[in-house]
């Protein structure tokens, strides 16, 4: 008899991964749950697309908890703990729980007590690069008691998971480090060429990066790290959140990761004020530039500049 799968998160990352496990071998039936779903003018939207994807779309955490043998939480960074807990006062003992969030080792450990003191078996999962063009076969680290063991099941599924500790926060914590990287290039990308342009000395400034790094098509990965920011900068400004608080795990003020947070979310900020409406992910990265507004200071930033 096969398993029925609970996604916790009807986003972008959940969506993706119950399509991608559908028709699965020992996949029964997958339910989910999203707080949009209860939400007066998102609901029959948020509810049509799961329909549409074949998914059944459930009225909250209990309902989900009561139907599901694996739970995969796919959220935002900054509710990964509370949805732990809540998924611990309604999860069944013996339920299998996978966190997808971008979340500190802390934050993971904290949200595997609660879950394993219901008797639920929690795992973590680093997803170590973007989703979309992989699908369920994104590159994911596991980590925890009972990884193993559900390794072997997702593998079976197609999906590409590897364990590297039987301790939980290892996961998160090369998933982590790992982010401060990227979304920092991502920021610095965005704050170098947005000046450049300003200046009109982009022709000059793209050249020598590409000298420098020749490996990277600098025009074309600058046009994705706008774009990517543009569509996701508030989950990224989350994730690097929850990078900052690693780093101060570690015993590191985090002066770089507090600073990609703030770019992060000032883009966004941006995007939901409809700076970049009418925009495609095809866009160059000029017209992205373009659209950022000049006139909004950053006041700690002006002060820090004195």
């Amino acid at each position: 008899m096969g398993i029925t799968l609970g996604i916790i998160g009807y986003g972008e990352v959940g969506s993706i991964f119950a399509r991608g496990l559908q028709g699965r071998k020992g996949v029964d039936a997958i339910v989910a749950w999203d707080l949009r779903f209860a939400e007066p003018g998102q609901s029959a939207s948020a509810r049509d697309s799961a329909a549409a994807d074949g998914i059944e779309a459930l009225d909250g955490m209990a309902a989900l908890c009561a139907r599901a043998d694996l739970i995969i939480s796919a959220v935002t960074a900054s509710n990964t703990h509370s949805v732990a807990l809540e998924a611990a006062r309604h999860a069944r003992p013996g339920t299998r729980f996978l966190d997808l969030n971008s979340a500190s080792p802390g934050t993971k450990q904290k949200a595997a007590a609660a879950l394993e003191a219901a008797h639920v078996h929690y795992v973590e999962a680093g997803v170590m690069t973007s989703v979309p063009p992989y699908g369920i076969r994104v590159p994911m680290l596991l980590g925890g008691p009972h990884a193993t063991h559900l390794a072997t099941m997702l593998m079976d599924w197609g999906m590409d998971a590897k364990v590297v500790s039987d301790q939980l926060g290892v996961a998160s914590a090369i998933k982590m480090s790992r982010s401060v990287m990227i979304k920092g290039l991502e920021a610095l990308v965005i704050e170098s060429y947005a000046t450049a342009r300003h200046y009109g000395v982009e022709a000059h400034v793209l050249p020598t990066l590409q000298e420098t790094f020749p490996q990277i098509d600098w025009i074309k990965q600058g046009a994705y790290f706008f774009s990517r920011v543009v569509q996701h900068g508030r989950r990224r400004a989350e994730e690097m959140r929850e990078a900052a608080l690693t780093v101060q795990e570690a015993g590191f003020e985090p002066i770089m990761t507090a600073a990609i947070a703030r770019k992060q979310d000032w883009v966004a900020q941006q995007a939901r004020a409809g700076a970049f409406t009418g925009l495609d992910a095809n866009a160059s990265w000029e017209s992205y530039a373009d659209r950022l507004p000049k006139h909004e200071t950053d006041t700690r930033s002006a002060e820090a500049s004195k």
